[in-house]
């Protein structure tokens, strides 16, 4: 993802953030067009659909240029970060700084080295799946007949953005023949999907790239326009007619981008009520023992035992005795694949929007460890510094919805999991214990499962036993 651009100036591209993920938007720049970095550190916080990532920069020297500001959405690929590497001048802040004059400005060209001066190396270790002294450069195909553009905007001459609301008009760009600079799939699918020409586009990324936000962009301004010319052919017809076009027009209200990780939870939400065949069972338990055990164990010294620990140990000894809810489904093959380990996500509710981090290996962890990769996982989340890697892989999600002071949910699976256990708050409620009604710390447990791993009798069996653990803690016994 970098390239020597000449003897001393290194150009740092967005790099593979893993996990499938093609493009990041840039929420903070962590250095100025002058700066002094040094190797690995870090130049730019970006958030993925997965998380939020500090991109370290594999070169040491002085930052010459800056591509794109915050809040800019970049594919993998592009342009970062310009770095002059080297010593003495170039070093300190001189020279350096009159190469780059601003944000995106590029680097004024050096004398071309002899072919056998060594290129620099970076230090190989960046992020996931990414390396800077072997990874193949990702090249942009620009055949010839591209109109130049100009400066870091990436605005091509003589062009304008199309479909952009000007004076109370659309006004359109003339197409222009050659390659559109387009990197990600996801962008020329868009605009398929909608039927838009990318060529009458000027994309607002480097060098005139095109990106999401700017299809985007396009497609609302034309339904704008769309809503505008409906309203004059409905009064046309009568002024109440064109009231009622204007009250249905899309354009009305405040939009929110559906992107980062709201995008994320989005899609894979849908992506699970289109796929999964799901149904959903219950139960009320009495957790008064289950609380007295946990208040028994800190009592005793050492580290304190969480309660979403204790209802973590309880789900994975569930599963061992019902297997068939720890699996995922391969639609192709029409085969039920049966998990081995259990990997545990759970829900976790940051700034940023609900996330589900993973607890690795949680069928081989004790309550003391649950407790402490509960903490460490919920912290970075908050943080926003949990890696892709945190937030996939899970096999079943344990989701404590009680902490918003509800009682039940019917909980959406997630995808591509089998099932996930809902937990609603735990407060005194009048319970029959022992023959007579009594006061009893009450819970209730909701189990949402993929109907096609198992059916009613096995999803029961599974939320009875959970149900029995919560009720009577000692139950456990017999699976440690």
């Amino acid at each position: 993802m970098a390239h020597a651009s000449d003897g001393r100036s290194m150009e740092f591209k967005l790099p593979d953030l893993g996990e499938g993920l093609t493009e990041a938007e840039i929420v903070r720049w962590l250095v100025e067009v002058g700066d002094v970095v040094a190797v690995d550190q870090p130049v730019v916080e970006v958030e993925t659909a997965k998380a939020m990532v500090e991109v370290p920069c594999p070169y040491g020297g002085v930052v010459t240029a800056r591509f794109g500001e915050e809040g800019t959405e970049l594919p993998v690929g592009a342009p970062l970060v310009t770095v002059a590497v080297g010593e003495g001048e170039a070093a300190s802040g001189g020279p350096a700084r009159e190469r780059g004059a601003g944000d995106g400005a590029a680097p004024t060209p050096a004398a071309e080295p002899p072919a056998a001066e060594p290129k620099p190396e970076g230090s190989g270790n960046v992020l996931v799946g990414y390396g800077t002294s072997e990874a193949p450069a990702r090249r942009r195909r620009v055949r010839p007949g591209r109109p130049a553009a100009t400066g870091a905007s990436g605005r091509a001459n003589g062009r304008v953005r199309a479909a952009e609301p000007v004076g109370g008009a659309v006004g359109t760009a003339e197409p222009v023949d050659g390659p559109v600079p387009v990197i990600s799939p996801l962008v020329r699918r868009l605009a398929r999907q909608h039927d838009l020409d990318l060529r009458e586009l000027t994309g607002s990324g480097p060098d005139g790239l095109i990106l999401r936000a700017d299809v985007e962009y396009a497609l609302r301004a034309a339904a704008a326009q769309g809503g505008r010319t409906a309203d004059r052919e409905a009064g046309a017809g009568g002024a109440s007619a064109g009231a009622a076009a204007h009250a249905a027009s899309p354009s009305d209200g405040t939009r929110v981008p559906l992107k980062g990780v709201r995008g994320a939870v989005a899609d894979k939400l849908s992506r699970s009520r289109r796929e999964i065949p799901d149904a959903t069972c219950w139960v009320d338990a009495d957790a008064t023992e289950l609380m007295r055990a946990r208040t028994a164990m800190n009592a005793s010294g050492g580290p304190k035992i969480s309660l979403v620990a204790l209802l973590a140990r309880i789900c994975t000894a569930a599963l061992a005795r019902f297997p068939e809810l720890n699996s995922t489904v391969d639609t192709e093959a029409r085969e039920i694949v049966r998990l081995d380990g259990v990997h545990l996500g759970f829900a976790a509710q940051t700034d940023r929007g609900l996330v589900v981090p993973v607890v690795r290996d949680a069928h081989a962890r004790d309550a003391e460890s649950l407790t402490a990769e509960f903490a460490r996982l919920t912290e970075a989340a908050r943080a926003g510094r949990l890696t892709p890697g945190e937030l996939t892989g899970g096999t079943f999600t344990l989701n404590n919805y009680g902490v918003f002071g509800v009682d039940g949910s019917t909980p959406i699976i997630n995808h591509p999991e089998a099932a996930m256990l809902g937990v609603g708050r735990i407060v005194p409620k009048p319970w029959v214990h022992e023959g007579e009604l009594a006061v009893r710390q009450v819970v209730q447990l909701s189990l949402t499962f993929d109907h096609r791993v198992c059916d009613g009798g096995t999803a029961g069996g599974f939320l009875r036993y959970v149900a029995d653990c919560v009720e009577q803690p000692a139950v456990l016994l017999r699976t440690l």
